[in-house]
């Protein structure tokens, strides 16, 4: 049997020319529960470009985070300043907090994944996640693997 990984997405891009993309898919029918849209498809929460500061798109909870307009909020908080990486932690921390208790331990951590990715308009990219994780990059150099910034160690 072969195995086909199925799962969610986020891609931003800044190009040569200086304008930037993005792009969030879905895991599509493989877990799609009947009647539930995700956040993919929101623009906003599974992605939001913004020409003039960067973009940015999620993983993870989906309902956690439309909630939190996630890709649209990292943006924002680009704007304000923010180096990627540091949007896209403000971002999960502001979803823990909205968080509903049924879907926090008992130390008030979730029990729910949530990633968030970012690239700004001078082509500095970050990313970050509830838990340890690692994304993919291209600096247009080479393809890595890197290790998000993480808000809390993995439950023991």
């Amino acid at each position: 049997m072969v195995h086909r990984p199925t799962g969610t997405i986020n891609m931003n891009i800044v190009n040569p020319a200086g304008d930037i993309s993005s792009v969030t898919t879905t895991a599509g029918l493989a877990f799609k529960i009947p009647g539930r849209v995700g956040d993919s498809p929101i623009i906003g929460a599974g992605q939001y470009t913004d020409n003039d500061v960067g973009a940015a798109g999620s993983t993870g909870r989906g309902e956690s985070n439309i909630m939190v307009c996630g890709a649209f909020l990292t943006v924002e908080f680009m704007r304000q300043g923010m180096k990627p990486t540091d949007a896209c932690l403000a971002t999960l921390k502001r979803a823990v907090q909205m968080s509903p208790p049924r879907l926090l331990d008992a130390r008030g951590r979730p029990q729910f994944g949530l990633n968030f990715y970012a690239v700004n308009k001078n082509g500095e990219y970050g990313a970050a996640s509830l838990y340890p994780s690692a994304y993919a990059v291209h600096d247009g150099r080479g393809a890595a693997k890197r290790d998000t910034a993480y808000l809390y160690e993995m439950p023991s």
